[in-house]
């Protein structure tokens, strides 16, 4: 067993805001010297696309429910970290079940941001505020680790993946193609991109032999947003990559020349796999990804820091400044 034997949790469902927090359980990992276990929500799929980073021994699920599930999930967490004799537990968020569990398994070294009831069953000192709720995710995690006179290399989260494991998809392993590759969908109507405008898009950018086949990302309860776009397009190059886990999805992002998709977690997947990545932000704040290498392709007269639910606001960002936008960039390779 390693010397210091470290446990992170985080309890937030979304991919995306999972991936933002790949720089700060590094810069942990790296202040003790030690390969750290993770705790996540098993909708993440952690264990499969968190499985090649070097400094992450292993990826454990908790489900994080609420009401009588509650307790039951915090149990499962106690017998966890009481069985793996930790020696430090990690919060990355303000909820109170993680330092609760590490109490009664008796960890000397409970740490977490400690906002609101959290901060009762912790072992540190040096708190953040209730204001501080207001930042962004990576903001609270860079401010909670400097509290903690832990240092961060680097803001940037990245991913890495060997194509060559044995439980990516074979016909992925044999793309031989020039492809890129859109993300359709999002947890959120009002990100999305209209299906009509990547058409038109694919139509522009296939004119200019960019690619040979175009893979539509997007989660299964949303085929049928890839089925339309197939069905308006009097072309054969779009492939529906509905049907595969996040962990193939990975795997034809990176083989992707580049990425244009809808501000979710595919787009962060993308910039984190170090594939030039285009988001198309209309809705929401882009300021969020300043911490990326995200490439933000936004309507003219956008303003930053303001949410609009309405997802006919995409409408706002046209086929032509996206091109524009990518082409410029690509010139610049």
């Amino acid at each position: 067993m390693d010397k210091k034997n470290i446990c992170i949790v985080y309890s937030h469902s979304k991919l995306g805001d999972l991936i933002w927090q790949l720089p700060y359980i590094k810069a942990i990992s790296i202040h003790h010297k030690s390969k750290i276990v993770l705790v996540v929500r098993e909708g993440t799929q952690g264990k499969i696309i968190l499985k090649d980073l070097d400094y992450i021994k292993q990826v454990e699920y908790n489900s994080f429910r609420k009401n009588i599930y509650y307790w039951l999930d915090a149990f499962k967490l106690y017998k966890f970290l009481k069985k793996g004799s930790f020696s430090h537990l990690y919060a990355l968020d303000k909820i109170s079940r993680p330092a609760i569990a590490a109490k009664f398994a008796v960890i000397n070294n409970i740490i977490g941001p400690g906002i609101g009831n959290q901060k009762k069953w912790l072992t540190c000192n040096d708190f953040l505020k209730k204001k501080d709720w207001k930042l962004s995710y990576s903001e609270q995690s860079q401010k909670f680790l400097s509290k903690n006179n832990i240092p961060i290399q680097s803001m940037i989260p990245e991913l890495k993946i060997n194509l060559e494991r044995d439980d990516i998809d074979l016909n992925i392993k044999k793309i031989d193609k020039r492809i890129i590759s859109f993300g359709i969908d999002s947890g959120e109507d009002f990100k999305m991109w209209y299906e009509e405008l990547f058409v038109e898009l694919a139509n522009v950018l296939f004119k200019k032999d960019l690619f040979d086949q175009v893979y539509l990302i997007c989660g299964k309860k949303n085929f049928k947003m890839a089925s339309k776009i197939i069905s308006l397009s009097k072309d054969k190059y779009f492939f529906d990559c509905s049907n595969y886990n996040l962990l193939n999805v990975m795997a034809i992002l990176k083989k992707s020349d580049f990425f244009v998709g809808n501000n979710s977690g595919p787009l962060n997947m993308a910039a984190a796999l170090g594939v030039k990545s285009f988001g198309l932000i209309c809705n929401d704040p882009v300021s969020e990804l300043k911490y990326s290498n995200i490439l933000a392709i936004t309507p003219d007269n956008y303003s930053d820091n303001v949410w609009n639910r309405d997802r006919s606001g995409m409408k706002n960002l046209t086929v032509e400044k996206v091109f524009n936008f990518i082409i410029d960039n690509l010139k610049k390779n």
